[in-house]
């Protein structure tokens, strides 16, 4: 049998057991903290556990339906007749020991396509689909699926239920009818009118190929157009959807046919609010339809305990679909509600839901002192939120949901931070929102913790205990450091501090500005933070450094695909600074085509496919009458610039610093040819493994590029407060920041770096070659942006902390840190405040995000060789946390392959 990677280094007395700070016992280690959900929420609990993903075509249907009937309406308000048409004809589901209720579509795991958006899948799969209708289970969607085989994920056709992008499953007699809509808005999608414009940008030809060789994810103008940003859900809170299309009609009467002193877009008005109160129509159908379905459930079902909670149900629903919730589970059923609606307008991930328990606690409050509620009630429907939110699931192809999103929908809750006076914001109920995420642990809503040294100990104590229980949440977000960027990048917004202390994290890892707005509540004023800016990760999706180096090294030749990406530079790249210098051309190179085409995909996006009702949420929109396409928004320079694989292309360049340039131990091109030949290992392709410890020598290998490669990865590395490696993460930083503000977004504002890999690291290392760094083809890149390569990390978790802040973390909107603990390092008492100690090291230091797996790695080994005893196995990928069996194996690979702190 070939030899292993690591039995390679072995032989040459080298150790790479991915072990740091001791070892590991012997056994399997579960986690500490282990606790249970309420009894009714085990039950519903179980029943998504049992679910598959799955779509129908009803609201696609009613939307096609309507839309094509008014071609000749206003866009706005033909838009708007569309989603209320489609909101109005949605089947409700609703299910036993439910108390709260509201999904995408009649099933608990629901979803649909968005034909309008993007068809292209659909026209060219159209026969594949055709054929698999007719086979009755045996074709399969996906050969190369990113998808994990367990769980939810319908990977393969079976029965008649039919696999589409290698997800979700869709029942063989509603495929034509997909395939049927999909051809309805062939040339007319957001996708195939944007393409037809992008053709006419300088340099498009360079564009698709940065796409096919990954050196970029994804299009985002008609992929994910919207989400990675904060809801606001203040207006139907204070005023009821009533109050809401008082306010619409008021507003037409007042600006019918006055521009308002804007000639460009001021009579616009009248349509969009015209359009707004449609929408609320729609969605008001929409709840009094499921209050319908309680009242009829009520009527018929035999037990009275279950017949009485159906009647309480239709009533909450009959009252919310009009007024202000009066009660606590009134207020998170409107929630639920209006983040159903929003993320069924528009293809979203990473709609959050911002600081709940603090928008949410005028009602707790007065509820827990008037008797109404208790605690322990709250927690249980607190518990029953996370079902309700990880049901979500976003469509998109399986590129984006698999290997981007790994099937997640980012749906994350911040809590803690400071009010609009600069005092810990942290009230009761987030003590129970953080219970909630340890009895019923599931992905979403994933919790973002915004430390601030001014926060309750016994509140850190108890995240501590969250963390400890493998949930991989919360992440811990810096508050000061977002602060400080805030005041920086929204400058030309005249973003003031206190605006700046109403942020959460949208998305994953994005960073978003608020406003403060006050609820009045039985005659008592709340003020209550919300969202109140444009997506904050739309603009240039996840590019790939370790890609472009390579492609920097081969002259603009894709060692994968031998296709010429960029034009030759032909430069003999015979110094460091000349290796550098050109790796920036390409890397603006590639920004400059993609800020152009992107920009041109969200303005069709915004002039066909504009947001009605998430426009109406925010603040801002509603007082002005503009939508997000007309600058509605409180804050609009929102736009990024997305990297990924920065430690392995700062290994990278580290080693070609030292051993090519500065030693001269070996030469450009013998780095080349080892890098070709995969240092004579075979790909991780070949190999069916993306972990580097896993891959195989050729048996025809030679060892001539042993010694090279050993020295390669021996070289200064990123992680143990090494300054010649950390001084390139110094640099690039430096310049990556500053760079972005040279990209504009089509709104004329300047771009901001993001730094976060989701899930592209697995997915664009499986199309990069070897590595100067040493990493061997196909394999993934070190995850996130702060954090190690598995297994490079040798001096302890602070030296990893130490190299992570050599820069300023203000520059960018985010930085992201994973790092991997076993359950005896952080074990009792002492070990939580030995956690919290490390977090808090981090932060004073000027770290933005840090986040933890609290699990033994022989854990995960044990999951993908039986995943069939880790169904509820949960995992933090990168900003979120997945369902083990529900990730694909490159990252799974990682996962694994992580560095494990064994003690600190």
């Amino acid at each position: 049998m070939a030899r292993t990677f690591k039995e390679v280094l072995s032989e040459a007395g080298i150790s790479m057991d991915f072990e740091a700070g001791g070892k590991a016992p012997a056994a399997l280690t579960d986690r500490e903290i282990q606790r249970e959900p309420h009894e009714r929420v085990k039950y519903l609990k179980e029943r998504y556990m049992e679910a598959l993903s799955s779509i129908n075509n009803e609201f696609p249907y009613w939307y096609t339906r309507e839309y094509m009937r008014n071609d000749l309406e206003l866009p706005v308000v033909r838009r708007a007749l569309a989603l209320k048409a489609a909101f109005s004809h949605l089947t409700p589901a609703i299910y036993p020991q439910e108390l709260l209720t509201m999904r995408k579509g009649p099933f608990v795991r629901g979803s649909f396509a968005m034909p309008w958006l993007t068809n292209s899948f659909f026209l060219a799969q159209g026969d594949a689909l055709y054929q698999a209708a007719m086979k009755s289970g045996s074709a399969s969607a996906g050969e190369h699926s990113k998808f994990g085989a367990g769980g939810g994920n319908v990977t393969q056709s079976f029965g008649n239920v039919v696999s589409v992008a290698g997800k979700f499953g869709v029942r063989q007699e509603e495929v034509g009818i997909l395939v049927k809509l999909a051809h309805m808005w062939q040339d007319k999608s957001v996708e195939q009118i944007s393409n037809r414009y992008e053709r006419m940008v300088p340099g498009y030809d360079i564009k698709e190929q940065v796409m096919r060789s990954l050196v970029c994810m994804f299009d985002s103008g008609f992929t994910l157009p919207q989400g990675r940003e904060v809801i606001n859900y203040y207006y139907p809170l204070e005023y009821g959807f009533d109050g809401i299309v008082r306010m619409c009609e008021e507003k037409m009467a007042e600006c019918a046919g006055d521009a308002g002193g804007d000639g460009m877009v001021g009579t616009n008005r009248l349509y969009n609010y015209y359009a707004v109160k449609l929408v609320i129509e729609g969605v008001q159908k929409w709840i009094e339809n499921y209050a319908a379905e309680a009242r009829r459930l009520s009527g018929v079902t035999p037990d009275k305990q279950q017949a009485a909670e159906y009647a309480a149900m239709a009533g909450r629903l009959q009252h919310i679909a009009h007024h202000q919730p009066r009660t606590f589970i009134e207020a998170l059923q409107m929630v639920e509600t209006l983040h159903i609606a929003v993320v069924n307008e528009d293809a979203i991930s990473g709609m959050s839901v911002g600081r709940l328990g603090q928008i949410l606690y005028p009602w707790f409050e007065q509820d827990i002192a008037a008797g109404r509620i208790t605690e322990d009630e709250v927690l249980e429907l607190l518990e029953q939120d996370r079902i309700l939110k990880t049901s979500i699931d976003p469509f998109a192809s399986t590129g984006v949901v698999g290997g981007v999103l790994s099937g997640n929908s980012f749906n994350t809750l911040s809590v803690g931070g400071v009010n609009r006076r600069g005092e810990s914001a942290v009230n009761r109920l987030e003590y129970l929102i953080l219970e909630a995420g340890v009895r019923n642990a599931m992905p979403q809503s994933t919790i973002a913790l915004h430390y601030d040294e001014r926060l309750p100990e016994d509140f850190l104590l108890l995240a501590m205990d969250v963390i400890k229980s493998g949930a991989g949440y919360p992440a811990f977000m810096n508050n000061d450091v977002a602060e400080q960027f805030f005041m920086q990048h929204y400058a030309c917004e005249n973003i003031t501090l206190e605006e700046a202390r109403a942020w959460s994290i949208g998305g994953c890892l994005e960073s978003q500005p608020g406003v403060w707005k006050t609820i009045h509540l039985n005659g008592k004023a709340y003020e209550v933070p919300g969202g109140a800016c444009q997506p904050t990760s739309v603009g240039i999706h996840f590019l790939a450094m370790p890609k472009i180096l390579e492609l920097t090294l081969f002259n603009g030749v894709d060692q994968r695909t031998k296709a010429q990406v960029y034009p030759p530079h032909n430069r003999k790249l015979s110094s460091y600074e000349e290796v550098w210098d050109q790796f920036k051309l390409y890397w603006q190179l590639s920004c400059k085509v993609l800020e152009l085409c992107n920009n041109l995909q969200h303005d069709i996006w915004r002039k066909n496919n504009m947001a009605v009702f998430n426009s109406m949420l925010k603040p801002g929109c509603l007082d002005s009458g503009h939508l997000i396409n007309e600058l509605g928004y409180r804050f609009n320079a929102t736009y990024n610039v997305e990297s990924c694989g920065t430690v392995t292309w700062v290994n990278s360049m580290a080693a070609l610093k030292k051993l090519v340039f500065e030693e001269q131990q070996f030469t450009l091109d013998e780095v080349r040819e080892a890098m070709v030949k995969n240092f004579g290992f075979k790909t991780a392709h070949e190999v069916n493994s993306f972990s580097i410890s896993d891959q195989q020598k050729r048996e025809d290998d030679d060892g001539r590029f042993n010694r090279l490669h050993f020295a390669l990865l021996q070289a200064p590395k990123y992680g143990n407060d090494d300054q010649a490696a950390d001084e390139v993460l110094l640099e690039w930083e430096n310049w990556f920041c500053d760079d972005c503000a040279n990209y504009q977004s089509l709104y004329a504002k300047p771009m901001y770096a993001c730094q976060i890999s989701v899930s592209t690291h697995g997915a664009q290392g499986s199309a990069t070659c070897a590595t100067p760094d040493g990493r061997l083809a196909g394999t993934t890149y070190a995850d996130a942006s702060m954090s190690a390569y598995p297994g490079t990390d040798r001096n302890g978790p602070f030296a990893l902390l130490s190299s992570a802040t050599v820069w300023d973390h203000s520059m960018s909107q985010n930085s992201q840190m994973n790092v991997k603990i076993h359950p005896t390092a952080i074990r009792g008492p002492e070990g939580s405040k030995k956690l919290l100690d490390l977090i808090r090291a981090y932060m004073r230091k000027g770290g933005f995000h840090i986040q933890f797996n609290v699990v033994d790695t022989k854990v995960l080994r044990d999951a993908q060789a039986h995943p069939e005893n880790y169904r509820d196995l949960m995992v933090r990928v990168a900003g979120f946390t997945q369902y083990w069996v529900e990730i694909g194996k490159s990252v799974q690979d990682e996962l694994i392959a992580r560095t494990e702190y064994e003690g600190f």
